[in-house]
């Protein structure tokens, strides 16, 4: 079975956030990602978040951090009516994924052909399933899963490397994280949600674990992703915090960039 060419290196890791975080906190918070040596910056794209115009703050005030949506739900907003100007395509990945479609391996992939047309940005497809995952794998750069443990991740990954058969495609996971116990109750949460949540729920009871088992609440946890056995090529910290306020993010990144080895501790 073919395998992932970085199955032997430790993921990039980026952080994640919300599409609805305020531009002055994203203005304030991206400069700080990018100097603790992060590779990315997520947001989330929701009603009332446009990530899309989140990423334009955070590129304006940063040079080398690495910028990305995840994902855009294309029956909410189709790929032709994405502005896309304003961002570098050098270092942005435009994650889409079906939302609620008719046809949504069909329709994510004809919106995949549509923003090749447009732009020389990465294209990543957020993936539950299977059909899904072997989509991006044909025809995305990248896949963006989502609430897998370690091990899970690690099947996933060695399933993406078969569909692709030799094409280099990324694989980047978002796991929910806390650094302060704090949070844990916003964490268990969003778990207890997206337990609730029909697909997810069927996905968490064929891969035997629930939701809160594949977040990170400890450096040991984080440190579980990136010795698994065959790892993903990023991992995508998705701040939780008790309020979501700047205060409280720019203590999220310091610590988090502890465990992660991109800085040292103070």
């Amino acid at each position: 079975m073919p395998r992932n060419p970085r199955a032997s290196t430790a993921p990039a890791v980026s952080i994640g956030l919300m599409g609805t975080t305020p531009p002055e906190t994203l203005a304030a918070l991206a400069p700080r990602i990018e100097r603790l040596g992060f590779a990315g910056l997520w947001l989330n794209d929701v009603p009332g978040g446009d990530s899309l115009d989140g990423l334009r703050v955070a590129a304006s005030v940063t040079s080398t951090l690495r910028l990305a949506t995840g994902v855009i739900p294309i029956d909410r907003r189709p790929a032709a009516s994405l502005d896309l100007d304003g961002l570098p395509a050098e270092r942005t990945a435009i994650g889409i994924g079906s939302g609620r479609a008719d046809r949504p391996v069909a329709s994510v992939g004809e919106a995949v052909a549509r923003l090749r047309e447009r732009t020389r940005a990465e294209l990543v497809v957020g993936a539950l399933g299977p059909r899904m995952r072997r989509l991006a794998a044909e025809e995305a750069d990248g896949v963006l899963l989502n609430w897998l443990t370690p091990d899970a991740a690690s099947v996933a990954m060695r399933e993406l490397a078969a569909d692709a058969a030799g094409r280099r495609v990324r694989g980047v996971l978002y796991a929910r994280t806390i650094v302060d116990e704090a949070a844990r109750p916003v964490l268990v949460a969003e778990a207890s949600a997206y337990d609730a949540y029909p697909a997810y729920a069927a996905n968490f009871d064929r891969l035997g674990f629930r939701a809160i088992d594949s977040t990170i609440d400890r450096s040991g946890r984080l440190a579980d992703y990136a010795s698994a056995s065959e790892p993903v090529d990023e991992l995508v910290l998705r701040a939780i915090t008790p309020g979501s306020t700047l205060g409280e993010f720019e203590s999220f990144v310091e610590r988090a960039a502890v465990w992660a080895g991109t800085t040292e501790e103070s």
